[in-house]
């Protein structure tokens, strides 16, 4: 038998019945998912230092427990210092298994070693559906060892869901565990 991570489980038993009772669906496909999770970090001094980009490719395979690569400019910029194709930052996408797993680790380890944690704010959705938050320290991940790193560095993390409106995304995210602040601390 195959390994299903719990949240994978706990989404088929507790969250999609509760969602398809709280917004009544008409189908089963109506219920919306988690698609994938992305991880994104943009590395501004990788212009004079070119180890930082490695720096955060490792680093950011670490964390998602998946080979991250590193993005390349668009275009130069002159005032920047910045070549077309030039790598500015790393970035992996995390689908099945993997995203589940990370969601979890993400949930139960990370977020409660923020500083002053009080929860995620929840007006950071697109309106189609979609949540992105950014990171502040890529130290709260306990796969990063302290004494490895030379700086510290935030990241971006977008969760993508099959949801319509951000209502649905919002009730998605809550049931899957991720911790919103309460409407009236805001």
């Amino acid at each position: 038998m195959s390994y299903i991570p719990r949240l994978k489980t706990h989404y088929k038993d507790k969250v999609a019945p509760a969602l398809m009772e709280q917004f009544q669906y008409s189908s089963v496909m109506q219920i919306p998912k988690l698609v994938k999770i992305c991880i994104n970090q943009g590395i501004g001094d990788a212009t004079q230092d070119k180890k930082l980009v490695d720096n955060a490719v490792s680093e950011i395979s670490l964390i998602a427990g998946q080979k991250a690569v590193p993005t390349m400019a668009r275009k130069s910029i002159s005032n920047f210092k910045l070549r077309e194709f030039m790598p500015i930052g790393a970035r992996v996408t995390l689908r099945d298994e993997r995203m589940y797993e990370f969601l979890e680790r993400f949930i139960s380890i990370a977020l409660p070693r923020v500083r002053d944690f009080r929860g995620i704010s929840d007006k950071s959705f697109d309106g189609r559906g979609n949540y992105s938050m950014g990171i502040k320290e890529q130290i709260i991940f306990p796969e990063i060892n302290l004494d490895k790193i030379n700086k510290v560095t935030g990241m971006d993390i977008t969760f993508v869901t099959t949801a319509n409106t951000d209502a649905e995304a919002l009730a998605l995210l809550k049931e899957m565990g991720l911790p919103f602040k309460n409407q009236r601390n805001n």
